[in-house]
């Protein structure tokens, strides 16, 4: 398995309204990331979704995070999303993401929630929340899953500490609050962005 963009680290911003989420968007593209997801408790995001992936769609795979049921999957779809990354391991909400040719990133902690979701037809896996496990316990995860399986670390990981993630096997990274709180200034959310970039490519080099 293959994960689908330039640059593994997905842009998590929760919280985000449909007047800000363009300029946001636009400014963590411009940074270098390819993979955005908006979560489903940010406010009127049956609006900031299809305006962003009619925008950048083109450009970065665009999506939706905190999916939980199938039937939201449904109506993502039908909005251009091709992104499903979810807390929670449910075969249901896989499958149906998979169904619609999504890339779906579902949250899973231990080995029987990592395997359930690939028999679902997961292509990746986000282990969430990634700080209160450590890298230490991601390593001893991969050594039991397929090598091929990209794998995320999400919650807690900051530019100054992505290196160490990424030294435990993870791919990359699902970036939420030290990326984008709600509210803040796209001039913030650039900058943290770029921080991030700059870190990831300094850890791989």
């Amino acid at each position: 398995m293959q994960w689908q963009t330039n640059l593994p680290l997905i842009a998590i911003l929760r919280g985000i309204t449909p007047d800000e989420a363009l300029a946001h968007v636009g400014a963590v593209i411009d940074a270098g990331f390819d993979a955005v997801e908006i979560p489903l408790n940010s406010p009127q995001w049956e609006k900031s979704i299809p305006a962003v992936v009619d925008a950048y769609g083109h450009k970065a795979l665009i999506g939706a995070g905190t999916v939980l049921k199938p039937e939201q999957v449904d109506q993502l779809a039908k909005m251009g999303c091709k992104l499903i990354v979810t807390p929670n391991t449910n075969p249901e909400v896989i499958r149906r993401a998979v169904g619609y040719g999504m890339t779906v990133c579902p949250g899973c902690a231990t080995a029987t929630e990592a395997f359930t979701a690939l028999d679902a037809g997961s292509q990746a896996l986000k282990i969430f929340p990634s700080s209160a496990f450590g890298p230490d316990y991601i390593k001893a995860l991969k050594a039991v899953l397929p090598a091929s399986v990209p794998v995320f670390a999400v919650g807690g990981v900051t530019p100054e500490n992505l290196a160490q993630w990424l030294k435990a096997g993870c791919v990359g990274a699902g970036l939420g609050s030290d990326l984008y709180r709600a509210g803040q200034s796209v001039e913030r959310t650039a900058e943290q962005a770029v921080a991030f970039v700059k870190a990831y490519r300094e850890a791989v080099k």
